[in-house]
C-alpha cells in the first residue's frame, strides 16, 4: 500500500492506494500553525479509524504548493508511519517534459496533475483543477507540459466580492435558478456559478485554438464538481487524478 499527500493551500488530502485502487481518501484543513506533531497525530488517527497498519505501508509520496508546511508534513509522516515520504520536487522522475520559460517554477502540483491526466486520457489534454486558485494547463500532442493560467478560485473572488462591498452577503454556492437575477443573492449565485462555468468555457475555447483543435479536457479539485456541470464544453471530472498521479510518479522513482 501507498501513502499519498496532497497538500493544497486549503486543504491536505490523504489517500491509501493498493496498487492503482484508492482504499481511502481523507482530508484536513491546511494549518500553517500546527505542527509536526499535531500532523502526526492526524495521521495515526485515520489509520487507526480504518484499520491501516503502518508496516503494510510500502512508502509515502508528498506534493505540496505550501513550502513552510513541506517539512513539518514530511516530519509527520516519519513520526506516524516509520519511513520518509519522496517528495515531488526538481530532480525527481516523472516523464513529464516541462516546456516553460523555467521548469524549475512548475508547481509540483501542476506536474502531478499533468503526468496523471496523460496516462489517463492521453494528449493533448487540458487539465483544470479548480482549488483555491484554479489553474488551467495544457499539454500538446508531443506530451510536452507547454504552460496554462492561474485565475482567483471560486471561493476567493467570492470572499473577495462580500469584503470589498458594503451590501453583497456572503452566500452559498446552490444552483442559479437562471443567468438574469431578479434579487441579490440570486444575481450573486448567477455570476459566481455561470460566470466561473464561461471562464472556463472561454479559456478551453482559446487554448483549443492555440493547440491547434478540439482536446479532451479533464477537471480535478474541491469546486469542481460545484462549475463544471455547468459549462458547455464537454470535460471530465475526475476527483481521483492528484492521488493517482503521485502514484505514478512513485512508482518511477521505486
Amino acid at each position: 500500500m501507498l501513502l499519498a499527500i496532497d497538500m493544497g493551500n486549503t486543504q491536505i488530502e490523504v489517500g491509501i492506494l493498493e496498487g492503482e485502487k484508492i482504499l481511502l481518501s481523507e482530508r484536513m484543513a491546511t494549518d500553517l500553525k500546527k505542527t509536526s506533531t499535531e500532523y502526526a497525530v492526524f495521521l495515526e488517527a485515520i489509520f487507526r479509524l480504518r484499520g491501516i497498519r503502518p508496516e503494510e505501508l510500502e512508502g509515502g509520496i508528498i506534493t505540496s504548493v505550501v513550502p513552510p508546511l513541506t517539512f513539518p508534513l514530511k516530519e509527520a509522516v516519519k513520526l506516524a508511519a516509520g519511513f520518509t515520504p519522496l517528495l515531488v520536487e526538481p530532480g525527481v522522475k516523472n516523464g513529464l517534459k516541462i516546456c516553460i520559460d523555467d521548469p524549475k517554477t512548475l508547481g509540483a502540483d501542476l506536474v502531478v496533475g499533468a503526468v496523471a491526466a496523460i496516462c489517463r486520457y492521453g494528449a493533448p489534454v487540458i487539465i483544470i483543477d479548480m482549488g483555491t486558485a484554479t489553474t488551467i494547463t495544457c499539454v500538446d500532442e508531443k506530451k510536452q507540459f507547454i504552460g496554462g493560467a492561474i485565475v482567483p478560485g471560486v471561493n476567493v473572488s467570492l470572499t473577495a466580492l462580500a469584503n470589498a462591498t458594503s451590501q453583497l452577503p456572503m452566500i452559498g454556492l446552490e444552483k442559479p435558478g437562471k443567468a438574469i437575477g431578479t434579487n441579490t443573492v440570486d444575481c450573486m449565485k448567477s455570476g459566481i456559478i455561470y460566470g466561473q462555468a464561461a471562464l472556463l468555457d472561454g479559456m478551453i475555447g482559446r487554448m483549443e485554438e492555440e493547440l491547434g483543435g478540439e482536446v479532451t479536457v479533464v477537471a480535478t479539485g474541491g469546486l469542481a464538481k460545484v462549475i463544471v456541470p455547468y459549462c458547455r464544453h464537454e470535460i471530465i471530472l475526475d476527483n481521483e487524478l492528484m492521488l493517482q498521479g503521485l502514484r505514478i510518479i512513485w512508482e518511477k522513482n521505486r
